[in-house]
């Protein structure tokens, strides 16, 4: 078995992220990998008008689930189930979802149809550079708040411009209706409120909630771990 994760919107350094569960999963013998996001501006241009997006964020993580045929478990965070619906889809390795505080998107549906079509007011949406990104003065309170100093300190190194139009732009693939799914819903996640979470989850075919912020693999990475190797 190993592990692919994907991480969400607007951060850079994916394998950052994911480490402290990542760890915990090494010492049991299953490895890990976090594809680049190109529309973060990872592994190449930086995002913006003209720059990557979400097909190339599909290509990123769907060269990286093709390069191996071991059972794999793709973990998508927030932004990362969009990116996962089309590139785990016909993956003949990938046998499990796990959606984090994330998203079911049918095929043709894009982030923004899950939103009310207004901007979150912890997101700064620059027009004129094609980019939107997370205010670092909602960082901690919104999506770390949970999680002890130091982490808290690093992560605000971690944020990135992202391309906007990944929000409007449509998946041409639902891999959840194929691969059987996890939903993990963060109770306390000030992002997106769990409500939302347990509506987005009904797609799901198993859910479970941890009592944690938006990152529960950063504040709660053996309950993670431990959730992954129950798969």
């Amino acid at each position: 078995m190993r592990v692919v994760f994907v991480h969400g919107a607007c951060v850079r350094d994916g394998a950052w992220w994911w480490h402290r569960t990542a760890e915990l999963l090494l010492e049991r013998g299953v490895p890990s990998v976090a594809p680049l996001l190109p529309s973060c501006g990872e592994g190449g241009p930086p995002g913006g008008a003209g720059g990557p997006g979400l097909p190339e964020d599909v290509a990123a993580v769907r060269q990286v689930l093709q390069d191996g045929e071991e059972p794999t478990v793709v973990v998508a965070h927030s932004y990362g189930g969009i990116v996962t619906a089309e590139a785990a889809a016909g993956v003949s390795s990938v046998r499990h979802l796990v959606l984090v505080s994330s998203y079911l998107p049918e095929v043709g549906q894009s982030l923004s149809d899950f939103g009310d079509g207004t901007p979150a007011p912890f997101l700064d949406v620059d027009p004129d550079s094609g980019t939107f990104g997370v205010r670092p003065e909602f960082l901690v309170e919104t999506f770390l708040q949970d999680c002890d100093p130091d982490t808290q300190a690093q992560a605000a190194d971690k944020l990135a411009r992202q391309s906007v139009h990944v929000t409007a732009q449509p998946v041409g693939a639902a891999a959840w209706q194929q691969v059987p799914s996890t939903y993990l819903v963060c109770a306390q996640d000030k992002g997106t409120p769990a409500c939302l979470q347990r509506d987005f989850a009904r797609k799901a075919g198993t859910i479970v909630e941890l009592d944690t912020g938006h990152h529960p693999f950063l504040s709660q990475p053996a309950a993670v771990q431990n959730l992954l190797l129950s798969l």
